[in-house]
């Protein structure tokens, strides 16, 4: 039976890789990107997928985005969070959010309370969060989007905290929470930079990077088959301890919410 999954950050890398896995076995693919070049891209490659364009770091394109979603696809089977850009420096949106904090956190946590009607719709539904699940990183309290101090870095590491405490802060009953941790894959990560770190990055990605092909199938395994709890987080395929405080997930959200929503309306 056809299934429909909905990813983020489908027009490259990880994400299309996932989205051609899906689309090739005959499920209804919704890859989401923020170009026509990337759409371009996508129906070379995976011309069975929809291409809906959308700038995920703007907050209010992905409100209306949502909306779409929901509309078109009443039910969602799966929902992949893959988008991601690294800033080696603070840049802001038009809606004045640093980058990295809108597109990594505030995005996928619209996208996921969003869908949220959508996913119970279905019969056995996930979220799949890529991120960097248990790499240590902490939430800068008094400067979310670290105005005072920004540090690429300091920025993807929030991000990567941020999505333990929205995974552990969304209750559902049926939708199950995955954080799912790739590591080094091969997804162009040395595009950002300047030369010289260019091309340092790039043959580091050649010479330890895992292939995008061999990332894909246990990552489409938890898909297939979520797991029985209803937040687990993974690491190249294996499943990690993650202790997230429940209390600091909750404040996280509440901090969020208002930050989203104000600059969606």
């Amino acid at each position: 039976m056809s299934r429909t999954i909905v990813v983020t950050g489908g027009t490259n890398g990880l994400g299309m890789a996932l989205a051609r896995h899906y689309a090739e076995r005959g499920d209804q693919v919704v890859a989401v990107g923020s170009s026509e070049e990337g759409g371009r891209r996508l129906r070379e490659v995976v011309p069975m997928a929809q291409f809906v364009q959308s700038d995920l770091s703007s907050l209010r394109q992905t409100r209306d985005l949502v909306e779409r979603l929901s509309d078109e696809h009443p039910v969602v089977d799966a929902l992949v969070l893959a988008a991601f850009r690294f800033n080696p420096v603070r840049v802001e949106t038009d809606e004045g959010i640093e980058h990295t904090f809108a597109l990594y956190v505030l995005n996928r946590w619209l996208m996921a309370d969003g869908l949220r009607g959508s996913l119970e719709s279905a019969a056995a539904p996930v979220i799949i969060n890529l991120c960097g699940a248990g790499q240590g990183g902490r939430i800068r309290w008094d400067d979310l989007q670290l105005k005072d101090r920004y540090r690429a870095i300091a920025a993807t590491m929030q991000g990567a905290k941020a999505g333990e405490l929205l995974g552990a802060a969304y209750a559902s009953e049926r939708t199950k929470y995955v954080l799912y941790n790739p590591v080094f894959v091969a997804t162009g990560l040395h595009e950002p930079f300047g030369q010289p770190l260019r091309a340092l990055v790039r043959m580091a990605s050649v010479v330890f990077a895992q292939p995008v092909a061999k990332a894909v199938p246990p990552i489409a395994a938890l898909i297939d088959h979520p797991p029985a709890e209803a937040l687990t987080a993974w690491k190249k395929g294996k499943i990690i301890d993650l202790a997230v405080d429940r209390n600091e997930a909750r404040r996280f959200e509440e901090a969020i919410r208002p930050m989203a929503q104000s600059a969606s309306s």
